[in-house]
């Protein structure tokens, strides 16, 4: 250990926040801000990720879509220096379940709890409910940062050996935390996205010229009979974004999370809240036939990408979530010079729309030995099983060969 590395450990101090509010939002902000490069048409955003900007997350905090009733309660990691102020910080959440995650540990609980353990609470360093990857340990530029980021792991160890918990969790990773978890001793797990890459399209025709004849064919009928019943789509944007829209898409949003999950993690409220503060951030993109909306998907517009995060219909029409989530994304991406759009989780359906296999990571640290052995040797025999699914895909990509 460098003599300036015990120095920083003998300077610093590691507290934990039960709300985002104790930390400032322009020095979150900045912390948070990964300095990509801002390649897009749109004034300068920061943090880069709009999802871990201090709006988003008190947003989910002020709706009570994040707090203890919710099982998402906030435990946010704070590194201060000798002076006391802050230098780095970590969203973090106690948990009481696995849901809302997209990086499943429900058989690992399953096993623990039948074993004898108890796998939660547990401690969840992520932004909840969103599977984008970003910047988990956030720290200030300079030749302290990887430091700071190991002086966040290290709290993290020191909370749970505190608290007596099972277990911590890091999901949607960049390289630089992976690789301070991984030299800590977290476990690695890989999982698959699927992301668009805008390699200089300057219209969606430019794209489409790009694929086999006979996927861009199958492209471009599938956005005629999308539209077909007399569907417009309009992007709704800043001062475009009513309470009237936001109430639209809600009902889309609690039909779909209805059907599909049983219990829709973000409630009405919380629309507003990022409406109101996060408007220039966010694109609605909204389908209305005979005068009213019938279906929508939310995006949140970072400095180089486009996320693509929830969907919902009050009608059903062939094609239609395909031309609001993919179609349309791409569309604003290529308008806006976005270099990404990423599309969520899962969904190799997305391959035939122009969407390319990615993997993403996550970082474990498990207290128990034996289950320690036991999910080290699962994740091996996943990683393993993940890096051959993806071999494949990659080779079914539209585009054309040679």
């Amino acid at each position: 250990m460098t003599q300036e590395r015990r120095a920083l450990e003998r300077a610093i101090t590691i507290r934990v926040a039960d709300s985002i509010a104790a930390v400032d939002a322009a020095l979150w902000d900045r912390l948070a801000d990964c300095d990509a490069a801002d390649a897009s048409s749109l004034p300068r955003l920061a943090p880069a990720n709009p999802f871990l900007s201090h709006a988003f997350l008190k947003a989910l905090e002020d709706a009570g879509c994040a707090g203890e009733r919710a099982g998402w309660l906030p435990q946010h990691l704070i590194v201060e220096d000798e002076a006391g102020a802050i230098v780095a910080v970590a969203p973090a959440y106690l948990k009481s379940h696995s849901q809302g995650e997209y990086v499943f540990d429900h058989g690992w609980a399953d096993a623990f709890e039948r074993a004898g353990g108890a796998y939660y609470p547990k401690l969840q360093m992520s932004v909840p409910f969103t599977p984008v990857t970003g910047p988990r340990l956030l720290a200030s530029n300079g030749p302290a940062a990887n430091e700071r980021r190991q002086a966040l792991v290290a709290g993290a160890r020191a909370y749970l050996s505190q608290t007596g918990l099972s277990s911590v969790h890091a999901t949607f990773l960049t390289e630089a935390d992976l690789a301070a978890m991984r030299e800590a001793g977290w476990l690695h797990r890989i999982d698959q996205q699927f992301h668009f890459f805008n390699r200089g399209y300057q219209s969606y025709d430019d794209f489409l010229a790009t694929l086999a004849s006979r996927k861009r064919k199958a492209l471009k009928k599938e956005r005629r009979e999308a539209l077909s019943a007399d569907i417009s789509v309009e992007w709704l944007t800043g001062a475009d974004l009513s309470e009237a829209a936001w109430d639209a898409f809600f009902t889309f949003y609690m039909d779909t999370g209805s059907r599909k999950w049983g219990r829709p993690y973000l409630n009405r409220r919380f629309f507003s809240l990022i409406g109101e503060r996060l408007a220039d951030r966010i694109l609605l993109v909204m389908a209305k036939r005979a005068g009213r909306y019938i279906a929508g998907a939310l995006n949140f517009i970072g400095a180089d990408a486009l996320y693509g995060r929830n969907w919902g219909c009050i009608e059903d029409h062939p094609f239609l979530h395909f031309e609001l989530c993919y179609h349309q994304a791409i569309d604003f991406a290529i308008a806006h010079r976005l270099a990404v759009v990423e599309a969520g989780a899962q969904g190799q359906h997305k391959i035939a729309r122009g969407y390319e296999p990615v993997t993403t990571h996550s970082a474990h640290f498990i207290a128990h030995a034996g289950l320690r052995r036991a999910i080290e040797d699962y994740l091996k025999s996943e990683r393993h099983e993940v890096e051959h699914v993806s071999e494949i895909l990659g080779e079914h990509t539209p585009f054309k060969r040679g």
